[in-house]
């Protein structure tokens, strides 16, 4: 219940950026009280900020407030495509929500990985756990997604070749296929791209329904994406005619 309404909270902070607390009591239907505790929990992970009776988003890029937002809807997508992976894989993992908790299910569940990623926060959220190989590619450091971008990720990336590469995505349309919000996480995502055998797409039903700004632009269309049942039938004709294989999750 908690985390549905922590969900809840971050839904209306990602629209409006900034609630009172007493209009978030009153659209959730519970007392002040029981929303204050919830805002100090999420300001204690240093998701939001309280300001004069208000919450505010810390920012959209910012990946624990990505990743709690829909957390348990996440964690499915995840779970369900850490089933691709198999002990002593190699593969990149790209900066996303959804791809951070891949590498956390993969860090507890598999062994002798080799995980390749521009994201520093993937690196820092799964150290610790199990055996497994994490290679950080260098690149220029956007501080909020915890990400590296620039010409240097190609450079790394270059290096390597890998049977699977698995990947977040802003939005999507037909005519656009997959998107992004930011061009110079979305040219890294095509740079590690071109060495890998197959890329594999991760991402909420709810992200078929907007389109960001910058076209990913992949060399390939994705081979699979995993996303949940609820994804809108036109967008699942879509990608089902283009041959891509869509594993969808409950």
């Amino acid at each position: 219940m908690k985390r549905n309404r922590e969900s809840a909270i971050l839904e209306l902070l990602t629209e409006e950026r900034k609630v009172e607390v007493s209009v978030l009591a009153e659209r959730l239907e519970v007392s002040q009280v029981t929303i204050r505790k919830d805002l100090d929990e999420l300001e204690r992970r240093g998701i939001i900020v309280r300001e004069h009776g208000f919450a505010v988003l810390r920012s959209a890029d910012d990946i624990q407030s990505r990743i709690a937002y829909h957390y348990d809807e996440k964690r499915r997508i995840a779970e369900r495509a850490a089933e691709l992976v198999s002990n002593g894989d190699t593969i990149m993992i790209e900066s996303g929500s959804c791809c951070a908790l891949l590498a956390d299910v993969l860090a507890e569940k598999r062994k002798d990985l080799t995980i390749i990623t521009n994201s520093a926060f993937i690196a820092a959220y799964i150290r610790g756990k199990r055996s497994f190989q994490m290679i950080l590619l260098g690149g220029v450091y956007q501080p909020e997604a915890q990400v590296m971008v620039g010409p240097m990720v190609r450079l790394c990336a270059e290096g390597f070749f890998v049977s699977r590469f698995f990947i977040g995505a802003d939005g999507y349309s037909d005519r656009t296929g997959f998107t992004n919000q930011d061009h110079l996480r979305a040219a890294a995502v095509r740079d590690m791209a071109h060495q890998a055998e197959q890329v594999v797409v991760l991402t909420e039903s709810e992200k078929f329904g907007r389109r960001g700004i910058v076209p990913l632009n992949l060399p390939n269309p994705p081979g699979i994406v995993v996303t949940n049942r609820s994804i809108p039938r036109e967008a699942l004709e879509s990608l089902e005619s283009k041959g891509v294989e869509m594993i969808l999750v409950d």
